[in-house]
């Protein structure tokens, strides 16, 4: 996971944590979610990997998928957790 993000923008993570997996019917493929921390570097994008990447904040996110993707549910789940730190 960490090679596989410095690979594809740039940037260091740690304290790696598996999300959960689900399967994506084309290309007979496994979508497979992590979380991680920022570690350090700068975004930069391997057009070869991948079209976009950027940093969001809660409240300036683009449109985001279907509550049916692994994706839509790491995403909810990251608000949730921000929402309660700032509730504590």
């Amino acid at each position: 996971v960490m090679r596989e993000i410095r690979e594809e923008v740039g940037i260091q993570v740690h304290h790696i944590h598996y999300f959960g997996s689900q399967h994506w019917p084309f290309p007979q493929s496994l979508m497979i979610a992590f979380t991680a921390e920022y570690l350090n570097g700068q975004i930069t994008i391997d057009h070869r990997e991948i079209e976009d990447a950027d940093w969001f904040t809660i409240d300036n996110l683009p449109p985001i998928p279907s509550k049916m993707s692994i994706s839509r549910r790491l995403i909810d789940w990251f608000i949730e957790k921000q929402t309660n730190k700032l509730k504590k």
